[in-house]
């Protein structure tokens, strides 16, 4: 395929070049864009096309043109020109006529296409795709983007298992691994097994460089090639298992959704690229996360995505904090579910295209449960890593492990934004003084509700609870000591005489009222429950603090 050519420097990567502008110009020209294929599927007979797609479902989808087609045809129509043709080809993996494809691509034409290696040349008069190649978008604080997408054709258009250098695009945990994405400025940024690369063109928008590294020589080609399609150019592409493309180098950031995946290593497993790194267990995350630390500038912040295991009694926590307490550096660690072993196996082995009530099912699931046996695993966790190492230089302090299992809030795309919210928040209040700490004015979340029970003709509530309606989506139980001082952060008042005020009306000593509730602000302020609002005035020691509005 020439759109491996290029990662080289030569005439074959310029002509690849050539054919790429003209295919980004085509894809444009036919409003290849995700509302415009929502409204091009739309709803047929009641069926969300849209959605069946998001599923995986595609015979809806197909339905839908193929009933499009025919009105077409009844009123003497062209049909749905290039979008549905581009759809056909590249989004539902299915056949398309030589002449309508030709219609579809002006520019680069059906032959350039092949030449490419995007499409197969017609045997019966019917072309193919070789690639999965889809419109993505987004919205991020530098404002709304949009991507075209190419990865290699999913099960349903293959038609069975994946091969195992697949290549995925837009996954599920490539999504969930953006939407964490702490959105701030670097020099230089590190996307660890880029894949496809579509984490590595997220850090390009507010990166002056990016290195993107990947054992898979396919997924580089495939990455280069979405780069040169969306006029990416600040994506340097290297060839490496972990670290060794790196060495020694070090990075603001470093954004990694890595093959976590725990495969049995038995004869007849697929070991599949984008998802298994080849060692046992979860010994893969552990060597990540071990070597974040010699990777990782002053000040710097890694995110990724990571399987652990619960092995011999110990949690998978437990055994994470062990693989980093000795690292220098900050965590946060949110497991975010966990599963039984064969819950577990049964995940992944449908991911890899191996449909359940098969004999194949069967023998890769006794695989799994028998590697689970023999390490003594009873189950596995799943989740969020942020490392940081201060921007002092100094020892960690911010050392969170915690579970948050089940649904987030209601916006689960931005919780990155409310990442970034609670660290500067908790880095606001780290390391102040009590007197600091009571000069501070707090405001209560904006998504942040109260919820009261009482028994049946009590005054006093018996239950106090505070809904956090985003981020987390957080439930915590409060006293009426901490509710009324949560209701009354309106941003204005110093914490010092809210708490006066408080233990005036409740007649309880203010002292003991303050060192009830001064503990506790920190973590409310990494929560996303309380926000500090201070004036840099108002700081210790000359320490700027942000102003959160």
């Amino acid at each position: 395929m020439l759109f491996a050519a290029l990662r080289a420097d030569s005439t074959a990567a310029d002509r690849a070049r050539e054919l790429v502008s003209s295919l980004a110009d085509d894809l444009g020209a036919a409003a290849f864009r995700v509302d415009a294929l929502e409204e091009l599927f739309g709803e047929d007979g009641g069926v969300d096309v849209s959605a069946a797609l998001r599923r995986g479902h595609r015979a809806p989808a197909l339905a839908r043109l193929d009933a499009l087609d025919r009105l077409d045809l009844e009123a003497g129509a062209a049909g749905r020109g290039p979008l549905a043709t581009l759809a056909r080809l590249f989004v539902l993996g299915s056949g398309a006529p030589a002449a309508a494809v030709e219609q579809a691509l002006p520019a680069l034409g059906l032959a350039g296409a092949v030449e490419l290696g995007i499409l197969s040349a017609p045997d019966d008069g019917i072309v193919r795709a070789n690639l999965d190649l889809r419109p993505y978008a987004f919205e991020d604080v530098v404002g709304r983007g949009e991507w075209w997408i190419a990865s290699d054709l999913g099960e349903l258009a293959v038609g069975g298992a994946l091969r195992e250098d697949h290549v995925l695009g837009v996954g599920g945990a490539s999504l969930t691994l953006a939407g964490l994405l702490l959105q701030r400025p670097a020099e230089r940024v590190l996307d660890l097994g880029t894949g496809s690369g579509i984490l590595a063109l997220h850090a390009s928008r507010e990166a002056a460089h990016v290195v993107a590294t990947d054992i898979s020589e396919r997924a580089l080609d495939i990455a280069a090639f979405n780069f040169a399609l969306n006029g990416i150019g600040s994506v340097e592409l290297r060839h490496g298992s972990l670290y060794d493309p790196v060495a020694d180098e070090q990075f603001d950031r470093i954004v990694s959704n890595p093959p976590f995946v725990i495969t049995p290593r038995a004869e007849g497993v697929p070991a599949y690229e984008y998802r298994d790194g080849g060692l046992e267990g979860d010994a893969l995350v552990e060597s990540v996360l071990r070597g974040i630390a010699g990777r990782l500038r002053v000040g710097g912040i890694a995110q990724l995505l990571g399987n652990w295991e619960y092995r011999d009694g110990v949690p998978g926590l437990d055994r994470v904090r062990g693989w980093l307490e000795d690292s220098g550096l900050e965590y946060w660690i949110v497991e975010r579910e966990q599963q039984d072993p064969s819950e577990y196996a049964e995940t992944w082995i449908r991911d890899g295209g191996t449909r359940p009530g098969t004999a194949e099912f069967e023998a890769l699931h006794h695989a799994w449960i028998a590697d689970f046996a023999r390490r003594g695993v009873t189950g596995v966790g799943f989740g969020y890593v942020l490392l940081r190492r201060r921007a002092d230089g100094s020892e960690p302090r911010l050392r969170r492990l915690e579970k948050r299992h089940g649904p987030l809030g209601d916006n689960p795309a931005g919780v990155g934004a409310h990442l970034d919210a609670c660290l500067s928040a908790w880095d606001a209040l780290d390391g102040i003084d009590r007197d600091a700490l009571a000069r501070t004015r707090f405001r209560v979340g904006g998504d942040v509700t109260e919820e009261r029970h009482h028994w049946p003709g009590a005054e006093d509530p018996t239950v106090i609870l505070l809904h956090q309606g985003g981020g987390f989506g957080r439930v915590l139980q409060a006293d009426t000591a901490l509710a009324a001082f949560v209701g009354a952060c309106d941003g204005e008042l110093p914490a010092g005489l809210i708490v006066g005020a408080i233990a005036t009306l409740a007649g309880v000593d203010e002292q003991e009222l303050w060192d009830d509730l001064a503990p506790r602000l920190p973590d409310l302020a990494l929560d996303g429950i309380l926000m500090p609002n201070l004036d840099p005035n108002d700081a210790p020691g000359g320490l700027t603090v942000p102003l959160h509005e």
